[in-house]
């Protein structure tokens, strides 16, 4: 039976809700929520990908409790580890090639400079290292493979830090939110967008996804808000009412990098990209969200 269609785990998530538009354009897609398969057996994923032998497998699904997979670090492992190294497998003995999604989490956050895809990885939780660990096994399966490393993903659909800052600053008179964590918000559909391109292109290999430009928590959330006020939100909490605190004054069972800054020159180059400022993925968020 020859190969046939996308096959697109994590449907339901920010960055799956996005895929599962755009995916269309390679074929037929069977996109695939929890609700449908439970990654966390391996057993029925194998028999499934077995039956369905897709030309193309997109795994946005992951474990992504940060501080919960502290606490339940086997699940993380199933979901995380051992499911992307099935689909790899899978996808080495059937021909399909394999997307997968990963983290600045692999990373300790100490460097000074972005981080480029061959640098060493230091995980610091349990959710960095096992999405490290799935992405050793999606490597070393010798399937063909787009690894795509990016950061602080948002979207219009599923649960975000912006969805999070917009709620409370609604709720809220003032809000505290931490400064000295830097990073760049990904927009999920220009991830969806140009992971199309890269299936499109043959692109193969270990890549990071971000878009231009840095910030930190704190600044992040003053922009949010005062974007959500030119579009006319009614807010208790102005950007000027954003507090900056420390990542000792909010502390969290899992450590958070403080530098997630991910190199993307590499698939820039490869693509022929010119990678948009991280602003213009959040403002399209925010009227997305608005128009709803």
């Amino acid at each position: 039976m020859a190969l046939d269609g996308v096959l697109l785990f994590g449907a339901a998530g920010q960055l799956g809700h996005e895929l599962a538009s755009r995916l269309h354009v390679l074929g037929p897609v069977t996109a695939l929520t929890r609700q449908d398969i439970d990654l966390s057996n391996a057993a029925a994923l194998r028999s499934l990908l077995q039956a369905q032998r897709p030309a193309v497998i997109v795994n946005a699904a992951a474990y992504t409790a940060v501080d919960k997979a502290e606490q339940e670090p086997a699940l993380a492992q199933a979901i995380n580890v051992t499911a992307p190294s099935v689909m790899a497998e899978e996808a080495a003995s059937s021909g399909a090639v394999l997307v997968h999604y990963s983290t600045d989490y692999v990373f300790n956050g100490q460097a000074t400079r972005p981080y480029l895809e061959t640098d060493p990885t230091d995980p610091q939780s349990v959710y960095g290292r096992t999405k490290r660990d799935g992405e050793q096994a999606v490597i070393q399966s010798g399937a063909r493979y787009v690894l795509l490393r990016s950061s602080w993903v948002v979207g219009a659909h599923g649960q975000n830090f912006l969805k999070t800052m917009l709620r409370l600053a609604q709720e809220r008179d003032s809000l505290r939110v931490v400064a000295d964590q830097v990073g760049v918000p990904t927009s999920s559909a220009w991830m969806a967008e140009t992971t199309v391109l890269a299936l499109q292109q043959g692109l193969n290999g270990l890549f990071h996804l971000t878009p231009a430009g840095q910030t930190n928590w704190h600044a992040y959330a003053q922009y949010v808000l005062q974007q959500a006020q030119s579009l006319g939100w009614t807010l208790k909490a102005t950007p000027e009412q954003v507090q900056a605190i420390t990542t000792a004054d909010y502390p969290l069972p899992a450590p958070r990098p403080a530098y997630s800054m991910l190199e993307s020159s590499l698939l820039a180059k490869a693509l022929n990209l010119e990678l948009p400022p991280w602003q213009a993925g959040v403002d399209s968020v925010l009227r997305v969200l608005r128009a709803d």
